[in-house]
């Protein structure tokens, strides 16, 4: 690395350190003129474009901001009718049930009052068919009757009555039957 600095201290010319001298100051003004007119050059040629382009970017960006903030509006809305709701979710819920509360006894009465007519309607039934069945016996039974009620008639009299008195009786229910059978 000393062998380098000793080197570049040579090239340098006697008495200059730097040799700022007509040639290197034309140079850096050349350069400086080049610079100038590449940067005047590149901003005409680019300087709309990416002008535009970021013109583009900034209204790009500008309108996704607005549409963003109006969808936050929408949400915001959207969630206070989502909270409305969901307060007042109770108090339909009660009223739905007063509703069906309502609705099921009115119900509850009709099918009662229903059933009770039904069952009056079986009772009556029940009744009629007693009713005819009571008649229908009597009617079936009332020969028997009759036949056992003579049959101990019979042996009644046979065992306390006798044989006057017997005919006598026989005589007695002979005339009532005669008279029933003129009456009718």
């Amino acid at each position: 690395m000393n062998n380098m600095i000793v080197i570049l201290s040579q090239s340098v010319p006697e008495g200059r350190l730097f040799a700022l001298d007509q040639q290197t100051l034309f140079g850096v003004g050349i350069q400086v003129l080049n610079g100038i007119i590449l940067a005047v050059a590149l901003g005409f040629i680019l300087y709309k474009p990416v002008k535009k382009f970021l013109q583009e970017r900034t209204e790009s960006i500008q309108s996704k901001i607005e549409n963003s903030e109006s969808t936050m509006a929408r949400a915001k809305e959207l969630i206070a009718e989502y909270e409305s709701k969901v307060k007042n979710i109770d108090k339909e819920y009660e009223k739905v049930l007063a509703e069906a509360r309502i609705k099921a006894s009115e119900e509850r009465k009709i099918i009662i009052e229903e059933a009770n007519q039904e069952a009056e309607r079986i009772k009556k039934r029940s009744e009629d068919i007693i009713e005819a069945e009571r008649e229908r016996i009597k009617l079936e039974t009332r020969p028997y009757i009759i036949e056992m009620a003579t049959l101990m008639a019979q042996n009644y009299i046979a065992q306390k009555i006798d044989e006057k008195e017997q005919e006598k009786l026989f005589d007695d229910a002979l005339a009532q039957l005669e008279e029933a059978q003129w009456l009718s």
